[in-house]
């Protein structure tokens, strides 16, 4: 169905180790892209794998700046940087002018001074940059700038970040911050086990929650705090910790993307490997995103834009950084599911169809349980309760083995993958035993069992001994928390199961229609409708039969071409509302109506002062669904294409979706599923279903030329797409384009 102008695109999945370690990760690249690699656009496909082990692992490590002064606020910092030498097995040389030792390490004067190359650097000096130049003669391969005072501050910091981040491309050095911390430093717990969470904040104390998670057992491998990201970005710490076998999930705090395509290809790495991204990103609200660029210096991007990119390369966005723990550590932890039914084991039936009403809500599936494993369950709970799913125990047996019967009863069911047991209070012994059970089944399955241990208290052995002790269940305090993570969790195993990279079949090359296209380019001028459905024809859109006319006479001519009845507008680059200012005539069915016409678009055009390149004489099209679809530049991913309900009140439905070429046919016909109206393309109130096939073939190669033109093209508006019934295809009634 799909033509040639968009490409096919084919798997590049990788496996990824799951808590079993059932299987290392392999890739599969098929057609994947190479380094240098570059789209139609110019963009780059495909982004290495920055190697930072010395980074996190050095040998040898220079403290510019270090000190042992009494009441120094860099004392404490050589300290910290001491201390955590030695747990890596790393050897620290003090870098200060005037002292001769620190903390019992002799010192050098400067960095030119040092015997031989280091690792990595820590400056701890207010201006970093002179430094910068000396460490790349003295083969640094890596340093970390604390001082702040750069692009969070204003026009003159970022000019400053700007030489600094100049300094670090010349001398070849990977830097990470300005305005950044020692969370990379800090120490980690090394006697937990199992997959590993990998932390990226750009605010250390944001990334603090998640670091405690290891007071609760649960294993932390690194912790990237970017800063300002003058050099090293959260996009080179995702791609980086993808790669690592030990890591199960990454969690990030992110205020400012330092640049789109970037941020896509590490997540699209990710997504390769199978390694779950959850992420909070501020910038939701204009206050957010003001607050966040005076703290690093960076933009937040157009958060629709945001959203759907994270959406479309499997990264997961949560709100609170209470859920980025919850749902980093679910992810990290958790088994591949066996399958998507979600059963709720409940104490009380209240609880049960509370819980369940808001799991449904969600989109979790609760599944009606077998009535043979209905039967099965009502051996060991009374005939009155409800065990359909949610499954009503009445009160956990406490005295024998009737509760762990249960709980395996249910897990034993194909069609569960996930066992959730909400528990609103602590009712011991009865919550104790329950807890107990829970535990000893989830060691003895591989399918997914969560708690929710709702006591504000939070000091009960069956929580703190019981529920945290085992890393084989999830435990949670809130409903909401479960829920999502839960959600997450068998949505990234959907998304990743049959994952293919955009980026392995995207056009690398352009096609015919691009010089056609281009021809049709006015640089900085907004085009006439005539011209940009020039535009569309070349990229093969279908559009209505129509000629343009300068006088009544050949309008009347070119009627009887078209074919009436006919439709009328006026046609001229300053054009952007033509129905506002009545400048569209619809169903003439004769010559005089023509030529009235004719002469009331001209005078109307006179009279509000627009040059117009002629009037259009269009064909009628029939009915069917007025739809929109778009190009927009945006500052971070360059060019997105958007599609929703269209005609007049396209702007009063707002009801859009909007993607990041690129993109295939899959990713194509989800952005319709997103659309509130969706139901109007399958036809309602006795309307036919309308021709959804060729509606994606339209989104398609919009995106190509969205891709082909990027340098030339600023926006593009189709609308409205009118998408006739199934198997008539979709015809562009009217465009607006305007160059760059």
């Amino acid at each position: 169905m799909l033509g040639s102008t968009h490409g096919t695109f084919t798997t590049g999945l990788r496996a990824r180790v799951d808590a079993c370690g059932e299987s290392p990760r392999t890739a599969v690249h098929g057609h994947a892209a190479a380094p240098g690699d570059r789209d139609v656009s110019g963009r780059e496909l495909y982004a290495e794998v920055p190697d930072l082990d010395r980074f996190f692992r050095p040998r040898s490590v220079a403290v510019v700046g270090a000190s042992d002064a009494d009441g120094r606020p860099n004392t404490g910092i050589t300290r910290q940087l001491l201390a955590w030498a030695e747990r890596v097995g790393a050897q620290l040389v003090p870098v200060h002018p005037t002292r001769a030792s620190v903390f019992g390490l002799p010192c050098v004067r400067s960095v030119k001074d040092l015997a031989e190359p280091v690792d990595l650097a820590v400056l701890l000096v207010a201006d970093p940059l002179p430094v910068v130049e000396e460490l790349g003669e003295a083969k640094v391969r890596f340093a970390v700038a604390f001082a702040s005072g750069f692009a969070e501050t204003g026009a003159d910091g970022a000019a400053a970040q700007e030489r600094l981040a100049e300094a670090v491309r010349r001398t070849g050095i990977r830097l990470l911050g300005p305005n950044t911390n020692l969370n990379a430093f800090e120490r980690f717990r090394d006697d937990l086990e199992g997959p590993a969470v990998a932390l990226i904040t750009q605010s250390g104390h944001q990334g603090r929650p998640v670091f405690t998670l290891q007071e609760l057992g649960v294993r932390l491998s690194h912790w990237a705090p970017t800063g300002n990201e003058a050099d090293l970005e959260t996009a080179d710490f995702i791609s980086y910790f993808a790669s690592l076998p030990e890591v199960g999930a990454i969690a990030a705090y992110v205020e400012g993307l330092k640049d789109g395509r970037s941020f896509l290809l590490a997540a699209d790495r990710a997504a390769r490997e199978g390694v779950p991204v959850v992420a909070v990103k501020v910038g939701r609200t204009e206050t957010g995103a003001r607050t966040a660029a005076s703290h690093t210096g960076k933009l937040t991007g157009a958060d629709r834009v945001v959203d759907a990119a994270m959406r479309q390369f499997g990264v997961i966005r949560v709100d609170g950084l209470d859920q980025l723990q919850d749902t980093a550590t679910l992810l990290a932890r958790a088994r591949r599911p066996l399958a998507d039914g979600v059963v709720v084991y409940s104490i009380s039936g209240g609880t049960g169809a509370h819980f369940a009403d808001l799991a449904t809500a969600a989109g979790l599936t609760l599944p009606t349980l077998p009535r043979a494993k209905q039967d099965e369950l009502h051996e060991w709970i009374p005939e009155y309760l409800n065990v359909a799913n949610p499954v009503d125990n009445g009160g956990h047996p406490v005295g024998d083995w009737r509760g762990r019967k249960i709980i395996d009863a249910i897990l034993a069911d194909p069609s569960v993958g996930v066992l959730i047991c909400p528990i609103t209070g602590p009712f011991p012994p009865m919550s104790d035993k329950l807890a107990q059970d829970l535990v000893d089944a989830a060691e003895a399955t591989d399918k997914l069992v969560c708690v929710v241990w709702g006591s504000p208290v939070g000091t009960e052995d069956a929580y703190r001994t019981t529920l945290l002790g085992s890393s084989r269940v999830a435990t949670f305090r809130t409903f909401a928390n479960c829920i999502g993570a839960v959600k997450a969790y068998l949505d990234h195993h959907r998304f990743t199961a049959d994952y293919r990279s955009p980026f392995d079949e995207a056009p690398r090359t352009p096609s015919p229609s691009f010089r056609k296209a281009q021809a049709l380019m006015r640089p900085g001028q907004r085009l006439s409708e005539h011209a940009a459905k020039q535009l569309l024809r070349a990229y093969g859109i279908r559009v209505p039969r129509e000629q343009l006319v300068t006088s009544a006479a050949a309008a009347v001519r070119a009627a009887g071409l078209v074919g009436y009845p006919v439709v009328m507008k006026a046609s001229g680059g300053q054009l952007a509302h033509k129905t506002e200012l009545g400048l569209v005539k619809v169903g003439l069915t004769s010559a005089s109506q023509v030529r009235d016409a004719y002469r009331d678009l001209t005078d109307i055009a006179r009279y509000e002062q627009i040059d117009l390149d002629g009037i259009l004489v269009c064909q009628m099209v029939g009915r069917g669904v007025e739809m929109v679809v778009g190009v927009t530049r945006d500052e971070l991913f360059g060019p997105t294409v958007t599609v929703g309900l269209g005609g007049v009140l396209v702007e009063v439905l707002n009801d859009t979706a909007v993607r990041v070429p690129p993109f295939g046919e899959r990713e194509a016909r989800s952005m319709l599923d997103e659309l509130r109206g969706r139901a109007l393309l399958d036809g309602v109130r006795g309307a036919p279903p309308a021709d959804v096939d060729a509606l994606v073939e339209v989104v398609l190669r919009v995106q190509r030329m969205a891709l082909e033109l990027d340098g030339d093209l600023a926006e593009l508006d189709i609308n409205p797409l009118m998408v006739l019934p199934r198997g008539q295809g979709a015809v562009a009634l009217d465009a607006l384009a305007v160059c760059r």
